[in-house]
């Protein structure tokens, strides 16, 4: 579960992104802090590691993984990761480390051939939960209850043309011991699942994000407690355009609404909140504040990255973080 490292106190305008270094050119989609402790991870089987809160990085891929693209990294405590590599088949898998990513193992592999793997999440370091697309008209959902082994349960069932989106894997969120949303796209999606039994059942809702074609929909969820959560999203093909990209809820993901002060700028793909009703969107055309659980957004920034937990993260390898920096 991601942890927000930006200060809850600072104004919108104050808002903005510092780029540091970070050896790497791969494309990057997940990350996660803990502390002082970041993890960030992409594609060509990248991974990278910085103990002094991003000042500096180390490689810590797992040997033999160059043509995987990892979608999603969570790290529970200061040395457990977990990574989630998202694509067809095989190429869809799950790695733990225990020591800082000194070593890695292998705990799932895809075996479905139409599968496609797209987040992760965590109750708690033994307790998790993976979405993936529709395979025979039912999402792919799998959990583990010992932090190591995984179980396919039965998901719910999907509509014709939709499914889930692995910008950033953070298509999932969870919260407390059991409570699960994940959100969906395409034609038939921008919908949001709800499990109150880790996985085992589900509720769903439709929301008014777009979703006028397979490019569209659902991408990123967040919740600041059971009742206040917003959904983000829109047309990854059309990055500029604001219309229907962002959605909230109040009573827990029964009912999604548009809210009725400011949009998001664009396209979204990544979303992260705190408990305030603070949160920041990011996506390729720039990024989003917001103070009030998502009713209203100014815009900041006008560089492109794909995901946020208090740093950004995107393409070629960029990762900046949020200043002026948070208190601690």
């Amino acid at each position: 579960m991601w942890r927000l490292l930006f200060a809850i106190s600072l104004p919108a305008a104050a808002q903005s992104w510092a780029p540091v270094t970070s050896g790497t050119t791969a494309n990057l989609r997940g990350v996660s802090a803990n502390g002082q402790v970041i993890w960030v991870s992409g594609d060509k089987g990248t991974v990278l590691r910085s103990t002094d809160l991003g000042a500096t990085w180390r490689s810590v891929s797992p040997p033999g993984v160059a043509d995987l693209d990892f979608r999603d990294v969570e790290t529970i405590g200061d040395r457990t990761a977990f990574l989630l590599s998202s694509g067809e088949g095989s190429k869809s898998r799950i790695y733990k480390t225990t020591d800082g990513g000194m070593s890695w193992t292998l705990l799932a592999t895809n075996l479905e051939p139409k599968g496609f793997w797209d987040c992760i999440g965590f109750w708690d370091p033994t307790h998790g939960i993976i979405v993936g697309d529709p395979v025979d008209g039912r999402f792919t959902i799998l959990t583990t209850s010992d932090g190591a082994t995984w179980q396919t349960l039965k998901g719910p069932q999907a509509n014709k043309d939709e499914g889930a989106f692995a910008a950033s894997g953070s298509c999932v969120f969870t919260h407390g011991t059991r409570e699960a949303w994940f959100g969906t796209g395409g034609i038939g999606g921008a919908r949001v699942f709800h499990s109150d039994d880790a996985g085992k059942t589900w509720s769903v809702a439709k929301t008014p994000i777009r979703h006028d074609s397979a490019s569209a929909g659902i991408f990123s969820l967040a919740f600041a407690d059971a009742l206040h959560g917003i959904a983000v999203g829109g047309d990854y093909m059309k990055p500029d355009e604001s219309a229907g990209n962002v959605a909230i809820t109040e009573d827990g993901g029964k009912t999604w609404t548009r809210p009725a002060g400011s949009s998001p700028g664009g396209y979204r793909s990544g979303l992260s909140c705190r408990t305030a009703g603070i949160c920041i969107a990011t996506g390729t055309s720039g990024s989003d504040f917001s103070s009030d659980n998502g009713r209203s957004w100014i815009k900041f920034g006008e560089e492109g990255y794909n995901a946020i937990n208090g740093f950004a993260i995107g393409t070629k390898g960029r990762i900046a973080t949020l200043v002026p920096p948070a208190p601690r």
